[in-house]
């Protein structure tokens, strides 16, 4: 359940956390012994990193189009997950999901979003703008702040406000040094920070909840495969070894982060996740201006310095309101 605002309180767990959202966030973790504190970091950093580097995997499969990337995606997951739900005898919570019609409706919207959100990326990162996504997932924080100003009539204090006027400023300057809006960053940020909300709203855990996204996309992927498998008369580089590894790799490359994330939340503070999240954006960042070669200006570096600051601020007052307890 969504927590309700508080002025006297630092930022919202729900906020803090840019990544996947879970509903089992909604409990700080108690007290655990160092060894789960330990394993919780070590599965955390392993799960941020196979998020970082997911663009290689995307850039692999360019030539197969980010439509039917997202379509592979999509029933790749489906495949991945509903083992793992099998395996672990969790199938009954999709089906209380999908009996109950508020809990359904959140995930039929999330759902829509995760999808928008997946295909831009892809998009990004085949048109050699991983650069702008990776500022949009360093932005991605501060969204979720807005959204929860917005809707949730949370109020902010005034380093939070700094953070947000500082990110603001990036924008604008992002916008100048690249000569356009940053629409990638922009789209990129504010559907996986939609997608937060309606997630957040939906009584349903990480797996299950990924299985009943992927199961309402399913219908939309197979017909677009079919679609272009009867266009093209065959199954085109679905049948090259290569490429049909890669587009395998697709289901564990989601599920498995996802996984681990839910796992690690659970044992680490809400704090450390939330400093661990800039660590893809980063890794993005990096392969940009280094395999991918895409260029950047003395503009655009400021952009991101700004950004960078902005979440320095952000994260500073994060830790200094943090629990002391546990």
């Amino acid at each position: 359940m969504l927590e309700a605002p508080s002025k006297d309180r630092g930022p919202p767990r729900h906020v803090i956390l840019a990544t996947l959202p879970e509903t089992t966030l909604d409990q700080a973790p108690p007290a655990r012994p160092a060894g789960d504190a330990r394993s919780g970091l070590i599965v955390g950093l392993v799960c941020y990193l196979l998020w970082g580097f997911l663009p290689l995997l995307f850039k692999a499969l360019q030539d197969i189009g980010s439509v039917t990337i997202v379509a592979d995606r999509t029933i790749a997951s489906l495949v991945v997950v509903g083992i793992i739900l099998a395996a672990s005898r969790r199938f009954s919570e999709v089906g209380v999901a999908l009996r109950d019609w508020p809990t359904l409706r959140s995930m039929i919207i999330s759902s829509v979003l995760l999808a928008g959100n997946w295909l831009l990326f892809v998009w990004a990162v085949e048109s050699g703008m991983l650069l702008e996504a990776s500022f949009g997932y360093f932005i991605n924080p501060l969204v979720n702040v807005a959204i929860g100003m917005l809707l949730l009539g949370e109020r902010q204090n005034r380093l939070q406000w700094l953070a947000i006027a500082v990110a603001c400023v990036a924008i604008v300057i992002q916008a100048f040094g690249i000569g356009r809006i940053p629409y990638v960053a922009l789209g990129l940020a504010l559907s996986f920070g939609a997608y937060g909300y309606f997630r957040k709203t939906a009584k349903v855990s990480s797996a299950p909840g990924l299985f009943v996204e992927t199961l309402v996309m399913l219908p939309v992927a197979v017909a677009y495969l079919a679609f272009i498998f009867i266009r093209d008369g065959g199954v085109g580089l679905h049948a090259d070894p290569g490429h049909l590894v890669l587009l395998l790799l697709l289901g564990p490359g989601t599920a498995l982060p996802l996984l681990m994330f839910a796992y690690a939340v659970q044992r680490l503070r809400l704090t450390t996740i939330g400093m661990l999240q800039y660590l893809s954006p980063s890794i993005a960042f990096l392969l940009a201006i280094t395999l991918f070669r895409e260029p950047i200006n003395g503009v655009q570096l400021l952009s991101f310095g700004l950004i960078w600051l902005s979440l320095a601020v952000y994260s500073a007052d994060s830790f200094l309101r943090r629990p002391r307890t546990g």
